[in-house]
């Protein structure tokens, strides 16, 4: 098969790209995609609506507000796409929040001169979904045996994490993928807290989360407390939970008297339904587990609150 022109404006549509070898193939990316990091240097044809340096409680307000009016939360630059000439253009229907939906690039498509791009639109709500998900885009790309040996890798990696964990005792953690609201961990997080060896509170697999409250954590009083907030590198995630530091009885809970509050690159990691699910499991093996796991994350993908 002769080579594709991929615009891809999924960030973990773009590592899986990437993690098939296809990266050259690449002629536009979103704004949000930027790893691995060539892909940086992509024309870059979305924006978000949100405003910068929101806080979560803003965030939240300003989707709320667009959603209720039936309005995007992005801009695609179709004179952009239209130049760069796609023949693929790589979107998901899985969250109308976490990037551009298969509905806005369908409405881009409406006038486009000459022949439309093939959209292969990504839906992962489960481990096995994103499986699924890699399968499908190395078959798009015509790399279906490559990708069936990036498969075997990855899924090899979560067999080494799950044949440790499962001998293992179960902690209770407590996911939160936003902290003002506060809201749980749904989809693919569940999934993996039990894989790596805990007992997940909130969230079911496979279903979006909704909005969870302060009495409902206080009374479930987790052994571990992992932020993994959508879009929020570490850094970011830090200055958002203080947010949680001065609710009622914040310093009474389990997890914090015992030490086991813990931030997360979510952005990176566990907001992305691509190859890096596998660091994710990782991750949590290191933080529920760390006397059986050390795979050298600490300090890039997770680190533990200071006291």
């Amino acid at each position: 098969m002769s080579q594709r022109r991929v615009i891809s404006l999924l960030p973990s549509a773009t590592e899986i790209v990437c993690a098939l070898g296809c990266g050259g193939q690449l002629v536009g990316r979103s704004h949000e995609c930027d790893f691995p990091a060539e892909v940086t240097g992509l024309p870059v044809c979305t924006e978000s609506k949100l405003l910068p340096n929101s806080s979560s409680r803003e965030i939240d307000e300003q989707i709320h507000n667009l959603l209720g009016a039936s309005l995007s939360i992005y801009r695609l630059n179709t004179r952009l796409m239209q130049e760069l000439k796609p023949d693929l253009i790589l979107t998901q229907s899985q969250c109308d929040v976490c990037a551009a939906s298969e509905a806005d690039v369908a409405k881009a498509l409406g006038n486009w001169p000459g022949s439309p791009p093939q959209i292969l639109s990504l839906t992962p709500h489960r481990l096995a979904d994103v499986w699924e998900d890699i399968r499908r885009v190395a078959a798009v790309l015509g790399v279906s045996e490559p990708g069936r040996e990036v498969l075997r890798a990855l899924k090899n990696r979560c067999v080494d994490v799950i044949e440790k964990a499962c001998l293992l005792s179960r902690p209770s953690v407590a996911c939160l993928e936003w902290l003002d609201p506060l809201m749980g961990a749904g989809n693919w997080v569940p999934e993996l807290v039990e894989l790596a060896g805990g007992r997940n509170l909130f969230g079911e697999p496979g279903k979006h989360t909704g909005r969870l409250k302060w009495e409902e954590l206080r009374a479930a009083n987790p052994d571990f407390i992992v932020a993994l907030p959508c879009g929020f590198n570490l850094a970011r995630t830090r200055v958002e939970l203080a947010s949680l530091l001065d609710k009622p009885g914040w310093g009474d809970l389990k997890a914090v008297r015992q030490g086991r509050v813990f931030l997360c690159d979510g952005s990176a990691f566990f907001n992305r339904p691509g190859p890096r699910l596998v660091e994710s499991l990782e991750i949590l093996a290191e933080i529920l587990h760390p006397e059986k796991f050390r795979f050298g994350h600490e300090g890039k993908g997770w680190a533990r609150l200071a006291a």
